[in-house]
């Protein structure tokens, strides 16, 4: 027997003693997928860049790294957006693999869960951060794995909390801003991040209405099983979920590169070297919190910016606004969730920006 939902929230009953094989084998996709990506790549890079301290290099301009290098004096503005978004999306490759593998099996898993979300919107908003901090993938990363969780009926606020986390209070990042930046900065920052999980998310959940009927997951929760059953089952409905994430994401994945590699590539090469000014903080704001970057370059480029004689005020907009969120990211929250919360996501990001800008501004 069979229970297919009407709606993304699953109204689902399943018998936690019926499911459990299903349950068993998701986990244990899951733990493959994550152990495989934090092991052999994710984790001893970002231990790397924080072991590199204050030589910390970042030869792209989206990027660590490059396979084409980018002249501003010598090549055409195309001829550079071109390579900027090549070298994007091969710094973003495995990152991306991991989030269009780990979101469909985290749909797959918590479909079979009787609950995903509590009365209380602070609650969901605190396990959303807590689902995150592990992940450690960027804000881009973590748009694809974000549509999956939504799609398993979790609430709004734990989507967007987990989306706030990932980038930002992974324990590695946070011991990187720690070390690069004066103790004021550093707590500048991860208020922040923690006004946007605690205050935001919840917040602007509170405006939204229940999924739409038409969003529906295609998960189907199959209730008596063997173990034969258990694993077609869960091979059947990841292969369903990886569909439903991957048709929307990929492709605003690849427009969101572009657009990224315009903004960055049509920006002039030393916009920061002006004096401070209010409408230059709000530029860098708006600009910042556009680019889609990859995990802890955010705290590398506003370091980097630093030790360059960028003003202050400047460095600490870059910090609060740079990869927390991103033009990817937003798309696929406008697509998954509403084009309202992602618009208010952004305003929101910019103006705390803007706002740690002026506070620096007014205390330096």
């Amino acid at each position: 027997m069979s229970v297919q939902p009407s709606a993304l929230e699953f109204s689902v009953s399943v018998s936690s003693t019926t499911a459990w094989r299903s349950r068993t084998l998701a986990i244990l996709l899951m733990i493959a997928i994550a152990g495989i990506f934090w092991v052999d790549s994710r984790y001893p890079a970002l231990i790397k860049r924080y072991h590199a301290g204050t030589q910390i290099k970042a030869s792209g301009e989206l990027t660590f790294g490059t396979i084409y290098p980018v002249d501003r004096s010598s090549m055409p503005l195309v001829t550079r957006v071109y390579r900027t978004t090549v070298n994007w999306l091969d710094a973003n490759r495995i990152g991306m693999t991991f989030s269009f593998l780990f979101g469909p099996a985290a749909l797959t898993y918590l479909a079979t869960l009787r609950r995903r979300r509590t009365t209380s919107r602070y609650l969901n908003a605190l396990f959303g951060a807590a689902a995150g901090i592990p992940m450690a993938v960027c804000t881009n990363c973590v748009a694809p794995i974000a549509r999956g969780f939504y799609a398993s009926g979790m609430s709004v606020e734990s989507v967007l909390a987990a989306m706030f986390s990932s980038p930002a209070l992974n324990v590695v990042v946070l011991a990187m801003t720690f070390t690069l930046f004066p103790a004021s900065v550093a707590l500048l920052k991860l208020a922040t991040v923690l006004l946007l999980i605690f205050v935001f998310a919840p917040a602007v959940a509170s405006r939204q209405r229940d999924p739409a009927p038409e969003i529906a997951c295609p998960i189907e929760i199959v209730v008596s099983q063997t173990w034969t059953d258990a694993l077609l089952h869960t091979g059947r409905s990841f292969l369903k979920s990886f569909w439903y994430v991957f048709r929307v994401a990929f492709p605003l994945m690849i427009l969101g590169a572009i657009l990224g590699a315009v903004v960055i590539e049509a920006l002039p090469a030393q916009p920061l070297s002006l004096p401070v000014t209010f409408s230059g903080i709000i530029l860098v704001a708006l600009v910042a919190a556009f680019l889609p970057v990859p995990m802890a370059f955010d705290v590398a480029i506003a370091y980097i910016a630093m030790v360059k004689g960028v003003p202050l005020p400047y460095v600490v907009t870059i910090l609060c606004t740079l990869g927390i969120i991103s033009v990817f990211s937003l798309a696929v929250v406008g697509k998954t969730i509403s084009w309202k919360i992602a618009g208010a996501a952004y305003a929101t990001v910019v103006a705390l920006g803007t706002l740690a800008g002026i506070l620096t501004r007014a205390v330096s």
